[in-house]
């Protein structure tokens, strides 16, 4: 096999203004073609199968100051960042042989890269798991669900506990572990349509509410009439000011993330603030890299890969939608993230 001397990649062209635009003259992102530099010790040359489409990402891209994100944002010019699951090519690496698949931030929207192996970890060749599942529900979508409720949220068996964006891959690992593994005793998702509904039902959830019903207001507080010890909170706006009076005195918000106005130019705008004061609530903001900073992730991601082949936890096909996509449509699938139609995980597959 003659190896690849050069690679495209998918670079930032312009910080976008609202949704990121795929055509055209203020086209969000170019792609080009570069040259791949010779594989040094310990580097790897890896071809991309899959990656991970995440909210996230919309905020290394200029939705967040650079001083205030948690991570350095994506610089013009530079090629896109995103957790992708590669195969290796060439290895002047111990322990990484050719054809063995690797996962890592390292990756990014490349056909192929050469990388460090040190800033990638070998995907666990589990039977009846696939790849993809370490992108999701035993990846960092997997570990941020176990982490907000565990340490952020301190979920118990006594709590009633609410999570939007239940349908997604964070909201939906969400709903299995606080009702199979936490036990909580009332556990609601709040998802984008009755079919998604029935999903989350079908998972674990007591209830799921469509937020696009015209009575979704009603429903949400016939749900809650003893208000509520958790929310986890996936996409702030609107359903987060709908959540703030439904919350028990003491509550807490554990705060994932806000798609609901990453693309918006109006940013959040709640009308029901003052809830936080008069029932004295515990808003609380977290990022996984906190979490595997602490050196948590192989622990956590065991724990659920057993609780998997015990039966607690549905890990499968009906928990990623994986799009089959040329590479010239990689930010095409992305985008997918924020018109809602993916169920589980959104992965792309080259």
């Amino acid at each position: 096999m003659t190896l690849p001397t050069s690679t495209r990649q998918w670079v930032l062209s312009r910080h976008p203004t609202g949704l990121p635009i795929l055509d055209g003259p203020e086209a969000t992102f170019s792609l080009q073609t570069v040259d791949l530099p010779p594989v040094g010790d310990g580097q790897l040359l890896v071809r991309t199968r899959y990656l991970s489409n995440d909210p996230a990402q919309r905020g290394w891209i200029g939705y967040v100051k650079a001083e205030r994100m948690y991570m350095p944002p994506v610089k013009i010019g530079a090629h896109m960042s995103g957790v992708g699951i590669a195969e290796v090519v060439e290895s002047k690496a111990a322990g990484y042989e050719k054809g063995k698949l690797v996962m890592g931030l390292a990756i990014g929207w490349r056909e192929y890269a050469v990388v460090d192996a040190k800033d990638l970890s070998l995907i666990p060749e589990v039977e009846g798991i696939k790849p993809t599942q370490y992108l999701g529900a035993l990846g960092f979508t997997g570990m941020t669900a176990w982490y907000g409720l565990k340490e952020i949220a301190e979920a118990k068996p006594e709590h009633v506990l609410v999570v939007s964006g239940a349908a997604g891959a964070t909201g939906s690992m969400v709903v299995q572990i606080a009702k199979k593994l936490i036990g909580c005793k009332k556990v609601i998702g709040i998802a984008g349509g009755d079919s998604k509904c029935a999903w989350v039902k079908s998972i674990g959830a007591d209830e799921c509410l469509n937020y696009k019903s015209p009575t979704f207001r009603k429903d949400l507080k016939a749900a809650t009439p003893g208000y509520v010890d958790v929310y986890f909170d996936n996409v702030g706006g609107e359903i987060l000011d709908m959540m703030l009076p439904r919350m028990q005195q003491g509550g807490v918000v554990a705060v994932c993330g806000a798609i609901a106005a990453y693309n918006s130019t109006e940013g959040l705008h709640l009308k029901n603030w003052f809830e936080v004061i008069s029932m004295r609530l515990q808003l609380k903001g977290f990022i996984l890299p906190d979490f595997l900073a602490a050196g948590k992730a192989k622990e956590t991601v065991m724990e659920l890969a057993t609780a998997a082949k015990q039966g607690k936890l549905a890990i499968g096909d009906e928990n990623e939608t994986v799009v089959d996509t040329k590479f010239e449509d990689v930010p095409k699938t992305w985008l997918k993230l924020f018109e809602g139609g993916n169920t589980g995980k959104l992965v792309t597959k080259l």
